[in-house]
């Protein structure tokens, strides 16, 4: 939610110096001008920003985008210094079946001799194979111990991840001394309140509390990235540019200052790096919702149901008789079952509606735009007049996250994209904050309520999603239909 210089400002408090960035959220909603304020806003600041060609703009064909990206877009993007990679390939159908797109893309990088990232969750066996064997390097997608195995044997290299919502480090630390060479870290979908405390440095202290090999750890997250995606990151060699981290001992691993080429960026938990003033950059033209547009006439049989897994992108298909009042199927807080609508937000259509469970709230609502991979609207809530007012607070600011409760109401403006804002990131952190516990106070027991819904729309992560077009299965790759 932050521009890439207010990121910095926050992450070298935690002794980063550098990140490896997929700028794909703001190609999907503004293209190639997207990445390009992402590039020249990064060089405002001392920190190594290396982003990459995003490979999958729109994600699917699906759901509405505010952009595409083909082959000779990313044939420009890719022979920029600034660009690395490739970046994740989530459609690992489109590679499976040799889609001619899709390989087009990969051959671009291959040319240019940039690393592909990969994304294929639950891959398993001679799909796995077939997959690393286009040239896809790396997965930060394994939620299994077996999964990242099965990789590895292939030659894949495994990206740890722990963001707020998605959170696979304790099933996968063990590859860090199994695997040493093999391993790196990723945090993957942070949201600023947890930004604020820490970053892959409380990945490096877990670690060594578990007593991993020091300099596997570190490797993990320094030399390894670097050498993979070739960064221009100092490593401590004559020569090198001075990247460093002074840290107060090697087992509570406190940072105590930051340097970027040379440069202190941060002492002793405050950063030095000075606020960018940007302008902000926008495509969002919808209309707002009324709780009639949300109403569900009922039909025969059971409703499929989404159901939200904490700590994980992936979630279940469970199937619920449903509420029905008034000649509408509405949401069940008593059984935990709530209506998620997602609405498109690059133009006037109505909604899609379906359901989901694991959200927990009791009364109210939440909305967001900073819904994967398109940001459309997402919205999940006890009641529909609650939820149409969650979205109307969206579409009214053009972009944030907002939430319901009664005659009370709150929003975070996100006027870049409609997924960041260039306030102070410390405040940003705070607001959501306080949003985020709020969430939990309406019921919710996930650890991220927010960053968990705006998951609820990714249509490249089984099992069942909900786009602006409708109920989707994310193991067919195939709508389905709300009634079973």
């Amino acid at each position: 939610m932050l521009i890439p210089s207010e990121f910095s400002r926050l992450a070298v408090v935690h002794g980063m110096v550098a990140t490896v960035s997929d700028p794909h959220e703001i190609a999907n909603v503004l293209g190639i001008p997207g990445v390009m304020f992402m590039i020249e806003n990064a060089r405002k600041v001392p920190f190594k920003f290396n982003f990459g060609a995003s490979s999958c703009v729109p994600a699917t064909e699906f759901e509405t985008a505010g952009a595409s990206l083909g082959p000779d877009e990313l044939e420009n993007l890719l022979a920029m210094d600034e660009i690395r990679y490739l970046s994740e390939m989530m459609n690992y159908p489109g590679v499976l079946h040799g889609d001619p797109v899709v390989n087009a893309k990969l051959q671009v990088a291959k040319r240019v001799g940039k690393p592909i990232d990969g994304h294929a969750p639950g891959l398993r066996g001679e799909d796995a194979k077939r997959y690393i064997e286009a040239g896809i390097s790396t997965d930060h997608e394994c939620f299994t111990r077996d999964e990242a195995l099965d990789k590895l044997k292939y030659g894949m290299k495994i990206l740890i991840r722990e963001g707020s919502a998605a959170r696979n480090f304790e099933a996968l630390c063990d590859l860090i001394d199994e695997y040493p060479e093999m391993t790196m870290l990723c945090s993957d979908d942070k949201h600023p309140n947890d930004l604020a405390v820490g970053h892959i440095n409380q990945l490096v202290v877990r670690a060594l509390k578990k007593g991993y090999n020091f300099m596997h750890v570190i490797r993990s997250c320094t030399y390894h990235p670097v050498t993979h995606y070739n960064l221009p990151v100092g490593l401590l060699q004559q020569g090198d540019p001075a990247d460093m981290i002074v840290v107060d001992n090697l087992d509570q691993f406190s940072i105590r200052a930051t340097y970027v080429d040379g440069l202190m960026v941060a002492e002793d938990g405050k950063t030095l790096i000075e606020s960018v003033v940007e302008k902000p950059a926008d495509k969002f033209s919808t209309n707002p919702v009324e709780a009639a547009d949300l109403k569900i006439t009922p039909q025969k049989g059971h409703i499929r149901v989404q159901k939200a897994l904490d700590g994980q992108l992936i979630t279940d298909e469970i199937h619920c008789s449903p509420l029905i009042r008034n000649e509408n199927v509405v949401s069940d807080p008593s059984r935990d079952i709530l209506k998620l609508v997602v609405k498109d937000r690059y133009q006037a259509a109505p909604p899609a509606i379906g359901f989901t469970n694991g959200f927990g709230l009791k009364r109210g609502a939440i909305a967001s735009c900073v819904a994967h991979d398109s940001h459309n609207i997402v919205a999940a809530g006890a009641d529909d007049d609650s939820i149409a007012r969650a979205i109307n607070l969206i579409v009214k600011s053009k972009g944030g996250i907002s939430i319901v409760e009664g005659d009370k109401e709150m929003i975070l403006p996100l006027p870049f994209a409609g997924i960041m804002s260039n306030l102070d990131g410390y405040q940003i952190a705070a607001t959501y904050e306080k949003m985020d516990q709020w969430a939990k106070q309406l019921g919710s027991q996930l650890r991220a309520p927010y960053m968990t819904l705006s998951f609820m729309a990714l249509l490249v992560i089984p099992k069942l999603k909900l786009s602006d077009k409708g109920v989707f299965d994310g193991q067919k790759f195939a709508f389905t239909s709300l009634f079973c």
